[in-house]
Formats: structure tokens, C-alpha cells, sequence
């Protein structure tokens, strides 16, 4: 099976400093991959260089069999984004939200109107799609942001940190919701996150990067018979593959995304 995204030995460097260092991995279609780390890992800029933000200093990414150096628009067509920055306008209402998006992405109005009140129903948003955004709880908030990030129906679904700043019961929700979407449309999932059992619940498989470098792959079962205790947590895992102590405490603009987010609440 023609993997849905590539990425064979990804360089990327900013100036001297190595981000990303000669990482492969392939995600099949309809796959939910997950790439585990704590905040410097590379996680991120991994997910940049797939969604053609950035491009590599070597190697190849391919989404769909296509080279994101060589086939960014067409490769953007295939993607969705939600990222871990807010991206909704608290002054609008979410079905205002929605339209602007789809607008921009020169939706027909007819096609319009029906994508969105569809999405509105799978969000949970139906009864509140005409408040100010600004009134919503963050898992509301994240919810929307899914739904703008599947208005053109994409293949791929990239997800940077889905739930952070989130309480469990609104990550549950999330969860779920994401499964209901996957389920109903085969799309591939590709996220990063730092929460270990989340990673474990929801990702068939998964990457565990460090310092830039993949230490790990494989499924989370695969991951704990390697570290030769089938019933370890993955934070031991992640020690054991590492030789460190598991960190999540984030950097200040971590901590001052995740305060907006708290906010929304």
C-alpha cells in the first residue's frame, strides 16, 4: 500500500541549529500516526515541513505520492490544519467563522451552505453556531477549529498538540469527535502530542522523537514489549529508549498559548 505521507531522512536546520536530523517515518491511509516528544523535540517542525510551511534542508516528504518542495499547492489541497494557536475570531459566531473560511476557499454558495450546516451538526455547535465565538468553552473553540480544518473535505488531518489546555472531559470529547469524522471519511491523522496517554488511546502508531532524532516506532504495545516491560507506561518507555525523564512543562509561549486557551473556558 502507497503510504498516504513519506518523510525519508527529513533534515531541517535553522542556521547551525539541527531541528529535525535525517527523521523517516510513513503513515498508510486512514492511519492515525502520532509524533511523541517533549516540547525541542521537532514535533513541530516536522509537521511544518509536511504542510509545506517550511522546506527541508534534506530529504524528501511526500503527501499522496506527491513532493511538498516540488507540489506545495497541489499537496495543500490534500491537508487540513489545526494548529495550536488560536484561530477562530471570537468576534464572529462560529457559523460566521465558517463562511469565511469556506469563502476563501472559493466554495460555491450553495455547497456552502450545505458543508456548513452539516459540520455544525457534527461539531455540537448546531444551537450555539450564531453566538459570539468569544462565549464558547475551549473544547467549543476546538471543536470549530476542527470543523474550519474540514470544510474542503480534506485527506490528511494534521493536528498540532489537538488538546492542549484542554480538561479531560473536553479531550474526550475531541477524541471522540475526530474518530466520528475519521470513521465517516477514511482521512489519515497525522498529530503531535505531548500527553503520553492520550498518545496511547488514540494513535495506532507512533514516533517518539528526541532531540530532533526518531528513538522509537512502532505501536504503543510494540513500543512497551521493546523497552521489555509489556505493562510499562509510555513515559517509561520514553526513559528507556532515552536515557531521560520524561519533561512536559512547555516554554513561556507554550504557557501563554495555553493561558488564551484557558481563557476560553
Amino acid at each position: 500500500m502507497t503510504p498516504m505521507i513519506e518523510v525519508d531522512r527529513l533534515v531541517r536546520r535553522f542556521g547551525p541549529r539541527v531541528a529535525v536530523d535525517d527523521v523517516s517515518f510513513a503513515v498508510a491511509p486512514g492511519e492515525v500516526f502520532g509524533l511523541l516528544g517533549p516540547n525541542g523535540a521537532g514535533k513541530t517542525t516536522t509537521l511544518r515541513v509536511v504542510l509545506t510551511l517550511l522546506a527541508p534542508t534534506s530529504g524528501t516528504v511526500r503527501v499522496a505520492g506527491l513532493d511538498v518542495r516540488r507540489h506545495g499547492a497541489a499537496v495543500r489541497r490534500w491537508l487540513g490544519y489545526v494548529p495550536q494557536q488560536l484561530s477562530v475570531d471570537g468576534t464572529l459566531t462560529a457559523r460566521e467563522n465558517l463562511l469565511l473560511v469556506a469563502k476563501l476557499l472559493g466554495l460555491p454558495a450553495a455547497e456552502r451552505t450545505r458543508r456548513i450546516s452539516r459540520l455544525l451538526e457534527q461539531l455540537h455547535l448546531a444551537e450555539v453556531a450564531d453566538q459570539l465565538v468569544r462565549t464558547y468553552s475551549g473544547g467549543m473553540v476546538r471543536r470549530l477549529e476542527i470543523g474550519q480544518a474540514m470544510l474542503h473535505q480534506p485527506r490528511v488531518l494534521v493536528l498540532d498538540e489537538p488538546t492542549v489546555g484542554l480538561d479531560p472531559t473536553a479531550r474526550h470529547q475531541i477524541w471522540h469527535l475526530l474518530e466520528q469524522l475519521r470513521a465517516e471519511t477514511g482521512m489519515t491523522v497525522l498529530l503531535t502530542t505531548h500527553y503520553m496517554e492520550e498518545a496511547e488511546q488514540v494513535c495506532q502508531r507512533l514516533a517518539i522523537l528526541h532531540r530532533g532524532r526518531v528513538v522509537a516506532l512502532g505501536t504503543p504495545a510494540e513500543l512497551k514489549e521493546r523497552s521489555g516491560r509489556p505493562d510499562a507506561r509510555l513515559e517509561e518507555v520514553f526513559t528507556a529508549v532515552t536515557g531521560e525523564d520524561w519533561e512536559s512543562g512547555g516554554t513561556f509561549h507554550d504557557l501563554r498559548q495555553l493561558g488564551r486557551r484557558r481563557r476560553q473556558g
